[in-house]
């Protein structure tokens, strides 16, 4: 069953909650237990943010890309390869988390003042598929979706380090 689309409203609200909706899951939390994965094999909260961090920084500067220039083009980036050139899952927590924020509101200085034309600019983008056309709001909806499902994953795994 496909799923609905989100909205561009909905993408603009949840987009800035992500790093918000965060910071209160893990505010009380000491910084060496969201080191601490659950499971074996299992990321921790750590690691978590730190991926949405990789996605942050293909994905969103996808979206400033296809703003800024005419039909750019590029071979895609999977952020699980991205990760491997950042420190991300070597940061403390909190900086970490304080970077993804300043990251997000760059991104939402780009993207609130937008006007609803501006989303369906495209990029061609090739690598791993036949080229396709990918736009702002493609990108956008990519990043908040994904964004949702890590966000209520952060938040079960506050709750079980909590119990």
């Amino acid at each position: 069953m496909a799923t609905k689309a989100l909205t561009l409203e909905q993408i603009l609200i949840q987009l800035p909650e992500t790093p918000r909706r965060i910071a209160a899951f893990t505010a009380d939390v000491a910084p060496a237990e969201l080191r601490k994965a659950s499971a074996p094999g299992e990321w921790s909260t750590n690691e978590v943010l730190a991926h949405l961090r990789a996605c942050a920084d293909v994905w969103g500067n996808n979206i400033v890309r296809i703003i800024r220039e005419d039909k750019p083009e590029w071979v895609a980036v999977n952020p699980r390869s991205w990760i491997e050139q950042t420190d991300y899952a070597e940061l403390p927590f909190a900086a970490s988390l304080r970077a993804f924020t300043k990251q997000r509101a760059d991104l939402m200085a780009v993207l609130g003042p937008l006007p609803r034309k501006g989303w369906s600019r495209v990029a061609l983008v090739s690598g791993g598929a036949p080229t396709r056309e990918c736009t702002a709001l493609y990108y956008a909806e990519r990043l908040a979706r994904h964004e949702r499902a890590h966000v209520k994953q952060i938040g079960r795994m506050v709750q079980t380090l909590q119990t």
